[in-house]
Order: structure tokens, then C-alpha cells, then sequence
């Protein structure tokens, strides 16, 4: 999972150099930056982003304290010094060379008099992006061999670099003017100062992989001055980037390692979570020591919202609650600094004294063993339209309006539930929000908020309207809960609207099912929708005559063994001859290998 929290000056700036930079640790006063990091057992520092090349600095470059404090602490040029000292040979006043060497505009007008609003006078200097792997990653990872370990940290940084891209690509964006009502894509992307860590800040050290990469807020704008990052950007996406991020370090474990994935029910009723396939999950009770005290003080707190709103939190309010809770129980940081051999030979007599050695040394082999059970049972397989029908039924449940960065946080979860793994085709989540936008959804209000268009989702003379509309209003059972009975209903329409498709003589040559849709190129977001689409994906011209030739083959052939089967009765029980039946058209049959798994409606799971 992604969790974003600001750096601001003060109190975000030194717990920045004082934990964040030597591994959630504690720092001595006087204690060099490198020392502090060799002493605590976790690499140093390096810069990340496209956005390096604008001040100088090159990818891989290892973060220094000097470059981090002039960046992350005063929104200045990390080599503002040298910058500094050609000024003033230059003949420069000491004003005008420190004004220089700031990137945007300076921190301490945030501090004058005349700005009123409080929010201006605690700017922003960066954004603290913390990536975390999911739990039974973690546990693999400190208890299982030398060569799972280093896997393991590639897919990591393989997944956090990818979803860094994306945040550069498709999410960040520089404002400017009165209130910021001028934006545009950053000029050149990111500078991101990333620090990996090993263990939890718990007092009793625990295995989390993770990693805190720190975006800064400077940035270029298109004319090439500097200005500040469009910060409610970046926390409208963050969902939908966390989901990539899980997305993206699934496929790059089972590519790697063979293992697979299987969804796992937290709590009941709420969404589950993903976890590797045949990792035990007692593990991950001893991995998470926090977990018992956090759900303690949660259902404290969730009693007392309760008495005082009278109905049980939704989802952003049980988030609200949760964060609470977490920061209730929050331990004070361990002192005590040991490598990561260190770490994790203590972790593995740990979890030897609690579950015996021989669950911990066969996790690997057990891994192996779930991992083929599981591709033995489910077909990863991805069909566009019941993606849509079931991202836009969950949203729509869950939340009633919403937005497109909704959609695709969803989309995403649905990949990762039908895929368990396996590679998805580039682009195809942008293709499921589009589809959803384009067929299921209609614009609510004057803002950019959408809704499920209901008239689409299901004619108006049959049942499910009765099936669905309840599920949106009844507060008893879970909303998650709700939103997948819903969007089971409107997966079954689909089924029988494609079954009365395949049964019908309506003879349909260009619209072709198949498992899924691919597109070089996603196509753009309209907001208006497109009337007469078709359930199946559209193919080419080409792909078109060749399915066409197919069909009218295999109807050719059907015909023939429907006669020869025919006339074999009628010789063997003296029936009159009857006149030859016509072929059947095309719509009768389907090209092979190209149907849509029955069943289950997420993602075609068998």
C-alpha cells in the first residue's frame, strides 16, 4: 500500500533527517548522515525522477545531507553553495545570490505578516510517499533464502519505480496563479529522494519492507520558471496509484519467483486484500504485533461514533477512525541499531520458537505447491465489459458519485483479483475506465463527478432493478458487501444478454468475443457517452473476415453432422426422409477458444 503525509519546515523537516534518513531510527546530534545509516543497517539514499536533469543531479545519485536539507528543508537548489559563492565573486549583493539559488518562491514569505491564510504560512516543501509491500511479502522476504530476499527487493523497486513514472506521467501538475486556477503537466517530472527500510518502528523489531520516497513540491512549469505541485492532485490519485503499485509487484513476484496470489478477508464484509498463496497466515499475526492494539482502540473509538451518529462508519469515516486509532497506539522508537543479517537471523529463531522450523524453512516449497493449485483452478482472463459493469457497480454502490480516478483504482483492484499475477496487457485499465464512462456512466451535477447511468446498466422491464436499487440505501449489511451482490446482478444480465446473443438469428459479423480487448494506444476520455455500443470488444478489418470465414466454416460443418446424424436415425428406425435443414447462421457459433468463462464474474475466474 502507498500512505502520503507532508514534509513541512520545522517538525516534518527534522523528522525527516532525524528518522526518515537513517531508517525510521534514532539519529544522534553531530552524528554524520552517512555514519548514521552505516550505524543503522540500511543503504543510503538516491535520487529518482526526470525532473533530476533541472538541477543538475543524475538518477542513482546518492542523497547527501547538504543536497536534501538546501531541497527538502529550504525549497532551494541542491547545489545552492557553489551557485552562491559565483554570485557573490561576481560582484553580487548577499540578498540577490541567496534569491538565486530559491527555486519558486521563498519559504520565508510564508512566514511575513501579510500572508493571512494559515495554510500559506505552513507551506508544503515535499511529500513523503511511503511504499509497502503486502504482509505475507514482507514475511517471505526476511525468512526466506538469500536469493528470495534479493528478488523480492528488486520486484519492490521495480513496482515503486513504475508507479513513479505514472505519478510523473499522468498525475503531476504545477499550478499557479490566484488559487491555483492555472495548471498544466509538469515541464520536465519529479525530483524524488528515495530511502529503503528493513523493520518496523514498533520497540519490538519486525520485518517491513518498505520504502519513503520523498517527491519535492518545486517543480517546472511550461514557460521553465518554478513554481509548486498541485498537492490535492497528487492525493486525489493516491488511491489509484496504490493499487497500481500492488498491481505491478504481484506480476513482478509471480514472473520472478511462480508464486501466486489469492484474495484474503480482513474483516467481514470489507474489501480483501492480497496475499501470496501458501504462506500460513499465522505469520502474519506475528509479523503485525500492532495489529491487536490498533483493532482495540478501533472498536472503541468506532463505539463512540456510534453513540454519537447513530449508524456504524462508512468507509471514509472507518478510514478516519483507523488513522486515529494508529496514532493512539504509535511506540516509541527502538533504539537499539542491528544490520539486516542481523534482523533477520533474529527474525528466524523467532518465528522457529513460535511455529516450528519446519514451516518456516518450507515456505518457499509450500509457496511453490499453492501456487499451482491455484493456476489449476482459476483462468486469468480478462473481459473489458464485465470489468466495467463491475467497477462501475462497486463505485457506484460505495460511494454514489465519483470521479474517474475512482474508476481506475477499482479497475485496477479487479486486474489484480482476476489476474492473481499474471501480466495484464499495457493500457488495458485505461480501457476498462473508458468503457465504463463511455456506456455505464452519465455526469452528475455541473463539477467533473460522475454517476452509474442505471437505464444502461439494465432495461427498464426486468427484475434487476429490484435487485439493485435496494443494495444502494440498506445501511446494515457492509457497503463492500452490497456493491459485490450488485455487481454479481448486472454480471449475470450481461451473461444472459450474450447468451440470447449466441441463441439468436440475428447474424452480428463485426463484433466478435474475446477474452479481452487490446489497443496499442488507449483511446482519450469523452465525457459524453456513446450510444449503440456493442457488448463485445470491435476488432479489425482483418481479424473481421478472418472470423467470418471461421464461422461460416464451422456452421458448414455443423450443418453436415446434423444431416449425416439424421439420416443414421432415419435408417435405423425406418423414419420418412425429411427435407435437408438450412445451414445455420453464423451468430449460432462462436471462433474457438473465444468464449467468456461462466461462473464467477470477476475477471472470467473459472
Amino acid at each position: 500500500m502507498i500512505s502520503m503525509s507532508p514534509v513541512r519546515p520545522g517538525n516534518g523537516w527534522r523528522y525527516l533527517f532525524r528518522g526518515v534518513m537513517v531508517g525510521d531510527g534514532h539519529r544522534a546530534a553531530g552524528t554524520p548522515l552517512r555514519a548514521a545509516q552505516d550505524e543503522a543497517g540500511v543503504p543510503p539514499g538516491v535520487w529518482k525522477g526526470r525532473g533530476l536533469a533541472a538541477v543538475g543531479l543524475t538518477a542513482g545519485d546518492v542523497v547527501t545531507e547538504r543536497q536534501a536539507e538546501l531541497l527538502l528543508g529550504e525549497g532551494r537548489h541542491p547545489d545552492a553553495d557553489r551557485i552562491e559563492r559565483e554570485l557573490l565573486a561576481q560582484g553580487e549583493s548577499p540578498a540577490r545570490a541567496r534569491r538565486a539559488t530559491v527555486l519558486g518562491r521563498p519559504i520565508e514569505h510564508n512566514k511575513s505578516p501579510e500572508t493571512e491564510k494559515a495554510k500559506e504560512r505552513t507551506p508544503w516543501l515535499g511529500m513523503d510517499l511511503v511504499f509497502r509491500a503486502p504482509s505475507t511479502a514482507h514475511i517471505a522476504w526476511a525468512l526466506g533464502d538469500d536469493e528470495t530476499r534479493l528478488v523480492l527487493e528488486l520486484c519492490q523497486r521495480i513496482a515503486r519505480d513504475k508507479t513513479l513514472a505514472w505519478f510523473e506521467e499522468s498525475v503531476a501538475q504545477i499550478r499557479w496563479g490566484s488559487g491555483g486556477k492555472h495548471r498544466m503537466p509538469v515541464k520536465d517530472g519529479l525530483i524524488v529522494a528515495v530511502f529503503r527500510h528493513y523493520e518496523s518502528r514498533a520497540a519490538e523489531s519486525k520485518p517491513l519492507l518498505h520504502d519513503h520516497a520523498v517527491v519535492a513540491i518545486r517543480a517546472r512549469r511550461p514557460d521553465g520558471t518554478w513554481g509548486n505541485l498541485s498537492a490535492d492532485s497528487m492525493l486525489a490519485h493516491i488511491v489509484a496509484a496504490d493499487c497500481l503499485y500492488t498491481l505491478l509487484f504481484m506480476e513482478e513476484v509471480t514472473a520472478r519467483l511462480g508464486w501466486a496470489w489469492e484474495p484474503r478477508e480482513v474483516s467481514p464484509g470489507r474489501r480483501p486484500v492480497m496475499e501470496l498463496a501458501g504462506i500460513d497466515q499465522r505469520f502474519i499475526g506475528w509479523q503485525s504485533t500492532r495489529r491487536q492494539q490498533i483493532e482495540d482502540a478501533l472498536s472503541v473509538l468506532t463505539d463512540h461514533y456510534e453513540e454519537r451518529q447513530g449508524h456504524a462508519p462508512g468507509e471514509r469515516a472507518g478510514y478516519a477512525l483507523a488513522c486515529q486509532a494508529a496514532d493512539q497506539t504509535r511506540p516509541p522508537k527502538r533504539t537499539e541499531l542491528l544490520s539486516l543479517t542481523e534482523l533477520r537471523t533474529r527474525w528466524r529463531a523467532s518465528a522457529i520458537r513460535a511455529f516450528g522450523a519446519c514451516t518456516v524453512y518450507r515456505l518457499a516449497e509450500r509457496a511453490r505447491a499453492a501456487a499451482a493449485a491455484v493456476w489449476a483452478q482459476v483462468r486469468p482472463v480478462v473481459d473489458v465489459v464485465l470489468a466495467a459493469v463491475d467497477t462501475v457497480a462497486v463505485v457506484y454502490v460505495m460511494r454514489g458519485a465519483f470521479a474517474r480516478h475512482h474508476l481506475l483504482a477499482e479497475a485496477r483492484r479487479h486486474l489484480a483479483y482476476a489476474l492473481r499475477g499474471r501480466p495484464h496487457q499495457p493500457g488495458v485499465d485505461e480501457q476498462i475506465v473508458q468503457a465504463a464512462v463511455d456506456d455505464y456512466t452519465r455526469p452528475v451535477g455541473r463539477g467533473r463527478r460522475r454517476t452509474a447511468d442505471l437505464r444502461a446498466l439494465y432495461p427498464g422491464d426486468t427484475e434487476d432493478q429490484g435487485v439493485l436499487r435496494p443494495l444502494t440505501r440498506k445501511r446494515t449489511a457492509p457497503p463492500y458487501e452490497r456493491a459485490r451482490l450488485a455487481a454479481g446482478a448486472l454480471a449475470a444480465r450481461v451473461h444472459a444478454v450474450r447468451r440470447a446473443q449466441r441463441l439468436g438469428s440475428r447474424p452480428r459479423p463485426h463484433a466478435v468475443a474475446v477474452p479481452a480487448a487490446s489497443r496499442s494506444r488507449p483511446r482519450p476520455f469523452r465525457a459524453g457517452r456513446r450510444d449503440g455500443r456493442l457488448l463485445e470488444p470491435e476488432t479489425g478489418a482483418d481479424a473481421v473476415e478472418q472470423t467470418r470465414q471461421t464461422l461460416e466454416a464451422a456452421a458448414a460443418e455443423l450443418a453436415a453432422t446434423l444431416q449425416d446424424s439424421r439420416r443414421a436415425r432415419e435408417a435405423a428406425h425406418g423414419l420418412r426422409p425429411q427435407p435437408a435443414p438450412a445451414a445455420l447462421p453464423p451468430s449460432h457459433t462462436q471462433q474457438p477458444g473465444a468464449q467468456h468463462t461462466p461462473g464467477r464474474t470477476r475477471g472470467g475466474v473459472a
